[in-house]
């Protein structure tokens, strides 16, 4: 019996996490270890471990890492947190693999004490940039660590083959987000009123904006500029998500608390929903705005413009329908208009979604099941190989 652990620390990694969390827990020669952490454990971000458990599934190891402190140190005083709590837990369960998916801090902790502790690791969307963020540091050190690589697109395949990987161990399998969307059951516009409390058959903007954390960025101008260009422009809702944990967060959920205040009929903010609920919320709204890796790989599938803001998310590949745009006030406003004429002829613009592939869950599972996870690594040399692809 193959046990295979894998890591959650948010409510967004988690997500795009349970569809592969339910196939490993149904597959008859593996085991499932669930590792939560982080955001999971914050009252602040909405008791996500809870939904967890909702969904059936038991958590093996609860590690509470996140300090609550709006800056950088912070973020690394809980990394050093999370490496003492992962040691016990990975020591406990002993998985024969552990899955960790991106590039949050909390991934990177619990790879970097995975490698010290010689459990083999199997990496989730390497390969990409996001290149005003740390997370894009934290994305290509955690591929370092890991031996085996589930990526997304053929560019990232190559560029994690770039960086010295194995050719045999990197497999473009597409977006697990987008895969996921195939079985999907989405809220009706009446559903989602009633389940939110705030009328979403009428027209609304969706907003979910995180800190740059590698730009020079302010996070509180951003958002104030995305919410001010839509009151000031417009008359529809919107709705807002809570940011992560990311130093600059706290700053971004200070401003969007002001504006629900002063705008209370208008504004509606949320920390955290189903899965469910927040693919539901973006396939009903009429823009998606802001910097979440939601606006760049699973709306395009959705059939949802959305206005990539600021330079958290460059150098990502995206599809037609996403539109780039600064974090100043002047340049929003004039993507925002050019999205809402888009929105009323939807067919000139090309809905191809470069992360989508069939059977993402399953490819993975196969590939897992066959792979020697215990081979060891070594530098893979593209430039004196013949073929690397």
């Amino acid at each position: 019996m193959l046990k295979v652990a894998i890591s959650t620390g948010t409510r967004a990694d988690y997500f795009l996490l349970l569809p592969l969390m339910q196939a490993v827990q149904k597959h008859p020669d593996m085991q499932l270890q669930i590792i939560a952490s982080s955001m999971h454990f914050s009252s602040e971000f909405g008791q996500t471990y809870e939904q967890i458990e909702k969904d059936g599934l038991t958590i093996d190891e609860k590690v509470e890492m996140l300090i609550s402190s709006d800056s950088a140190i912070g973020i690394a005083k809980s990394i050093g947190v999370g490496v003492i709590g992962f040691a016990d837990a990975l020591n406990r369960l002993k998985p024969d693999t552990l899955i960790v998916l991106g590039d949050r801090f909390e991934s990177l902790s619990i790879a970097q004490t995975a490698m010290i502790m010689n459990i083999p690791i199997t990496h989730l969307h390497g390969g990409e940039l996001s290149e005003g963020s740390y997370d894009d540091s934290i994305r290509h050190s955690i591929t370092k660590m890991a031996g085996l690589h589930f990526v997304s697109t053929d560019v990232y395949r190559n560029r994690v083959i770039q960086m010295g990987e194995n050719p045999s161990r990197v497999f473009n399998v597409g977006a697990i987000g987008v895969d996921r969307l195939r079985k999907k059951k989405f809220l009706s516009s009446s559903q989602l009123t009633k389940l939110l409390q705030f009328d979403c058959s009428s027209s609304y903007f969706l907003v979910c904006y995180h800190p740059a954390t590698h730009a020079d960025e302010d996070p509180a101008d951003g958002i104030k500029n995305i919410i001010s260009t839509l009151i000031d422009s417009y008359e529809d809702k919107i709705l807002v998500s809570y940011p992560n944990a990311d130093s600059g967060g706290g700053t971004i959920i200070k401003e969007i608390n002001k504006f629900e205040e002063l705008y209370p009929d208008r504004i509606f903010t949320f920390k955290s929903l189903s899965d469910d609920s927040f693919l539901s919320v973006i396939k009903n709204s009429k823009v998606f705005i802001g910097n979440s890796s939601s606006g760049i790989i699973e709306a395009p599938s959705l059939g949802v413009l959305s206005i990539n803001v600021g330079s958290r998310q460059k150098g990502r590949i995206k599809a037609e329908t996403v539109i780039d745009s600064s974090i100043d006030k002047q340049d929003l406003s004039s993507k925002v208009a050019y999205c809402i004429s888009k929105n009323l002829n939807l067919n000139l613009v090309s809905k191809d979604n470069p992360y989508e592939k069939r059977d993402t869950v399953s490819k993975i599972l196969e590939i897992i099941s066959s792979c020697d996870l215990t081979q060891p690594k070594s530098f893979f040399d593209a430039s004196k190989a013949n073929d690397h692809v």
